[in-house]
């Protein structure tokens, strides 16, 4: 089994942070060798990852779920694949959160997870864990330090290709469970005052 236990500071503000970092298409831009697959209706998306040891590179493909509380700028995400020979199978699971800095303005992202593997290449994948996981947690820091100081600002804001309809999907799957939870709210609200109305107009009641 792999663990993982990372803290990165960010000079930015954590909203700015979160911004980024409860983006998948964003997340996997700051990932070298990261690629979005496709979206799903149940809000999962497929993934694959090219991981570098040594000389030799390994692909892993993966079914990625990913549950976010807005509120608490908190995510977990959970992934289940093989490698491209389909000789390893692996089971992922982490927890990420942005909270404040040290200083004014900073923020600091905690992540938590472990990875595990059975297959033929378990061995030699959890043999050069500590090393892939420290260069990959380095890519990934300054990188996401450029987003967030907004270095990516010439890009266009909807690019096309794969990364641009997966942004869409993404506003989209948003905006859906926001009018869920707003619609859920009307009918709560509605079903409260219709329930309060009978009970006023109940001659046993009223009595």
């Amino acid at each position: 089994m792999i663990s993982i236990a990372e803290e990165i500071a960010v000079p930015s503000p954590p909203h700015r942070v979160w911004e980024i970092v409860s983006n998948p298409s964003e997340v996997v831009a700051c990932i070298n060798g990261a690629e979005l697959g496709e979206a799903h209706d149940d809000g999962s998306f497929d993934g694959t990852l090219v991981v570098k040891f040594g000389a030799m590179k390994v692909s892993f493909a993966a079914r990625v779920a990913l549950d976010l509380t807005e509120s608490d700028r908190e995510g977990r995400l959970s992934a289940r694949g093989k490698d491209g020979q389909g000789g390893t199978r692996f089971i992922a699971r982490a927890k990420f959160r942005v909270t404040e800095g040290e200083g004014p303005g900073d923020a600091r992202v905690s992540v938590l997870g472990e990875v595990q593997l059975n297959g033929r290449l378990a061995p030699l994948v959890e043999s050069g864990a500590g090393a892939m996981v420290s260069r990959m947690t380095r890519e990934f820091s300054a990188e996401l330090i450029q987003r967030c100081a907004g270095t990516e600002a010439q890009a266009p804001a909807h690019p096309a290709g794969l990364l641009g309809r997966l942004r869409a999907w993404w506003a989209r799957f948003l905006s859906r469970r926001q009018k869920a939870s707003a619609a859920s709210e009307s009918a709560a609200t509605t079903a409260t005052a219709s329930a309060t109305k009978e009970a006023g107009n109940d001659p046993a009641q009223a009595q």
